[in-house]
């Protein structure tokens, strides 16, 4: 005969919680009976723990079912509003901010321009201005925020520190977490840009329900994110899918191709390159189009060396490229398929310049579920 001690039958009630939980999370209002079958718990102990859980702030109570024959239905759902996260992606050009709720919809967003040349402090004032904007637009204080999660070019450190960026000025070394902690309670969590939109991809994009795939964010610069077996892959050092840093790839020279075309107007920066060049191949320009054919030719090499290690169900293009894929897939696969030992299925992503501050709210989103169904820690409340 066991014995249930104390700390034995709290421990079995959060896992009952959890259970409750996943049962809820993603669907609709659900009745009780309904609940209690869905989490193979019994009816009266499902009815003990929604209470707990409507108490906490975890669930809301909706309106009963009418027109239906004998006492209406008690229905539930997940509280979804009861709290938000925060995504920022700080880029070369832009910084963006995106609020969301515990499901992910978007509430509130805010994007700032930046100069490309802007040193460390500079940058860090706008993220903060962006990020207090967006929290403004979606009438969030920090204190509800209960993760926060920043997107950033270069490796970065487990505890949130840039260890390397050869694109932005001064921002090797910054203690990204540090610097943007400030009004937060919760958590502020520090990624790669490109691990975030593979993120992104996965979660809303192209490689739902993929396992492996190759995310490639392609714009001013090019880089490459992993999900291997449907969990995201960052490497011991937070390196993985750095294979721009090897010369011997094309990814270095890519963007040459394109900011090199004779037919940029003046003033063309590089972050809008690509766009005029493919416009100009669309009509069939044949110097836009050799362009094309260099940069997917470059783009190619490093691809292949990612499909021979990985061997992925599926590569995505995304960055400034995927507006254009109708131009750049053709060449792209004409390069790519004969350094493969089987060419890999490509798709173009559809997220554009939302990728990486999508990722960062999934992210987030993760950080706060796994807060939420840890059963060796107590039931977390919402912010509100």
């Amino acid at each position: 005969m066991v014995t249930i001690r104390g700390g034995d039958t709290s421990r079995l009630r959060r896992i009952n919680m959890v259970q409750t939980l996943r049962a809820l999370r993603g669907r609709g209002p659900v009745g009780l009976t309904d609940l209690a079958r869905q989490a193979s718990l019994s009816r009266p102990t499902v009815e003990s723990l929604v209470e707990d859980l409507l108490t906490a702030g975890w669930l809301k109570e909706l309106p009963p079912e009418t027109g239906q024959m004998g006492r209406p239905a008690r229905l539930v759902a997940f509280h979804s509003g009861g709290g938000h996260v925060l995504g920022v992606d700080i880029g070369s050009y832009s910084v963006r901010a995106t609020v969301a709720d515990l499901d992910g919809a978007v509430v509130a967003a805010h994007a700032e321009r930046m100069r490309p040349e802007g040193g460390a402090q500079e940058r860090l004032a706008a993220t903060r201005a962006c990020a207090g904007r967006a929290l403004d637009a979606a009438d969030v204080g920090p204190a509800e925020i209960l993760a926060c999660c920043v997107g950033t070019t270069g490796v970065v450190t487990a505890d949130g520190v840039v260890k390397l960026s050869v694109v932005l000025p001064e921002w090797t070394g910054v203690d990204l977490a540090g610097e943007l902690r400030g009004p937060f309670t919760c958590p502020v969590l520090v990624e790669n840009d490109c691990n975030l939109a593979a993120l992104a991809e996965h979660w809303a994009g192209q490689a739902r329900d993929i396992g492996d795939l190759v995310f490639v964010l392609s714009g001013v610069r090019t880089g490459a994110g992993l999900i291997i077996d449907g969990r995201l892959h960052r490497g011991r050092r937070g390196s993985a899918g750095e294979i721009g840093a090897l010369p011997l790839v094309g990814w270095h020279r890519a963007p040459s191709h394109l900011t090199g075309y004779p037919g940029l107007p003046d003033g063309t920066g590089p972050e809008d390159a690509a766009a005029v060049v493919f416009a100009q191949a669309r009509t069939g320009d044949p110097a836009a189009r050799w362009a094309v054919e260099q940069y997917a030719h470059d783009l190619a090499e490093g691809i292949a060396a990612l499909v021979l290690t990985v061997d992925p169900d599926l590569v995505v293009l995304g960055g400034g490229v995927s507006r254009s894929g109708d131009v750049l897939l053709e060449p792209l696969r004409r390069h790519l398929d004969p350094l493969c030992l089987e060419p890999p299925a490509v798709a173009v992503s559809a997220l554009g310049d939302q990728a990486v501050v999508m990722g960062a709210v999934r992210h987030a989103l993760d950080h706060v579920d796994a807060r939420l169904y840890d059963i060796d820690q107590p039931l977390p409340r919402p912010a509100t």
